[in-house]
């Protein structure tokens, strides 16, 4: 099935000077897949809660302004989208799909506005809005939707890289025929740097902020030692793992290679909901339920606790094998903002993960170092403001410098009686980190009363 190459065709088909239609000749393979998806894309992208819908009204605003050309790109791709659905999908993807094309270009056009170059030293183009927005979609689609739907493998997935990505280790998993079938034309994608090419334009790394560079390197050192590192992080948005990597890329090659290294873990949602499936295809992760969605459902708590189970045996193994980095929020989900004061505090460490994570270090027998890790991004993707157990929330995205610190690492000492310290420590770092970078960021705004005392 050539459903990618085809919209990818469309999408450089645009012209941002005169806005021409996209091809529906090469769009039509939509039809078929998306024939394929309406009995299931009502509980995969549909905003669903009365919570959400309140959570926008209140959710930081864009910039008004949208030039001419990238608003010819933003509509002509909605059009071309909202022509290829039938009644019923339109019910139920129109919504999500249209506010998150629109808030994509948005934020591309303030990056345009504001001289935002690539790495490569091009301007921000409507053209490349268009090309990376209809290629994530079309990943989405395909593999969170459609008949060849992704499978990850059990609770721990190594990022697809691509079938040529490395001339010297050769990925054994691409000799798979079910997996080369399955990829198809996409055999040779690096999902890893396409999750990096779409946010990175959102991203003003010139304004943005990474504090802790000596850390960082005292880290890398560790790793390439054999050794573990565990960074304990707050976490603000589902781009996270592409702030690490765009910002850490601008350090040097070995910085941005770490960052492609580390294993992440997270919820079952990011390989679930159909837009979050391509950006997780091209990471390391390591999939845990937090304590509050296992209690969410009494009934399916006993398969999600034998899950955890499982990565935690994954995770050993990996830590056995030494030279694993993770990247874990202790908190089991992202800041959220006071409503009321427009805050943003950095949600509480859990005692019990970390103490599991510590566990899990010493019994692997390697040394096991860990870091608090500080992160800005809450502006980038704006999450809800009330949290919600399914999937399917909004996207939203903003044109937004970002930060990271990367703070003293936290000595894994002391017995069962003071483990308490260490967690306190390990979180009164991270938020001092996070002040930090707040003050760096201008955005001083956000920071609560209680961090100023």
């Amino acid at each position: 099935m050539k459903f990618s190459s085809s919209i990818l065709s469309a999408a450089l088909l645009y012209s941002a000077s005169t806005a021409a239609a996209f091809s529906t000749q090469q769009l039509r393979t939509l039809s078929p897949l998306m024939r394929t998806t309406t009995t299931t894309t009502s509980t995969i992208l549909a905003s669903t809660t009365e919570k959400e819908a309140q959570a926008e009204t209140t959710t930081t605003t864009t910039s008004a302004t949208i030039s001419p050309e990238f608003e010819g790109g933003r509509d002509q791709a909605i059009a071309t989208l909202k022509s290829q659905l039938s009644p019923e999908q339109l019910a139920v993807l129109e919504q999500p799909l249209t506010h998150f094309i629109s808030e994509y270009f948005q934020s591309l056009s303030d990056a345009s506005a504001a001289g935002v170059t690539n790495p490569d030293g091009t301007p921000v183009t409507p053209q490349q809005a268009v090309k990376n927005m209809l290629t994530t979609l079309s990943y989405g689609l395909k593999y969170g939707l459609g008949k060849e739907k992704f499978i990850f493998e059990d609770v721990r997935h190594r990022a697809l890289r691509g079938a040529d990505f490395n001339d010297t280790t050769v990925d054994a998993r691409y000799e798979n025929e079910k997996l080369k079938e399955q990829l198809g034309t996409d055999v040779a994608t690096d999902f890893y740097a396409a999750g990096c090419d779409f946010f990175r334009p959102s991203i003003d790394l010139d304004k943005s902020v990474l504090l802790g560079k000596d850390n960082l390197e005292k880290a890398r050192e560790q790793l390439a030692n054999g050794e573990n590192v565990v960074f304990l992080a707050n976490h603000q948005s589902e781009a996270d793992p592409q702030v690490v990597s765009c910002l850490f890329e601008t350090v040097g090659k070995d910085m941005g290679d770490l960052a492609a290294h580390v294993t992440y873990v997270a919820g079952h949602k990011v390989t679930t909901d159909a837009l979050a499936v391509p950006f997780s295809m091209g990471r390391n992760l390591l999939c845990i339920h937090s304590k509050k969605h296992i209690d969410a459902d009494p009934e399916t708590k006993p398969a999600k606790s034998k899950q955890n189970m499982a990565a935690m045996s994954s995770m050993l193994g990996g830590l056995k094998e030494g030279g694993m980095a993770i990247w874990v929020a202790p908190s089991g989900g992202r800041d959220r903002r006071n409503v009321d004061s427009g805050k943003i505090p950095i949600a509480p460490f859990d005692q019990k993960t970390v103490d599991m994570f510590r566990l899990m270090g010493n019994k692997s027998k390697k040394p096991t170092h860990f870091y608090p890790f500080a992160m800005v991004s809450y502006d980038l993707c704006p999450p809800p403001d009330f949290v919600e157990a399914g999937v399917g929330e909004k996207r939203n995205v903003r044109f937004t410098p970002v930060g990271i610190a990367v703070c003293d690492e936290v000595p894994n000492v002391g017995g069962a009686e003071k483990r308490h310290l260490f967690t306190e420590k390990a979180e009164e770092e991270c938020i001092k980190g996070y002040t930090d970078l707040l003050k760096g960021l201008d955005m001083e705004k956000y920071i609560p009363e209680e961090y100023s005392s």
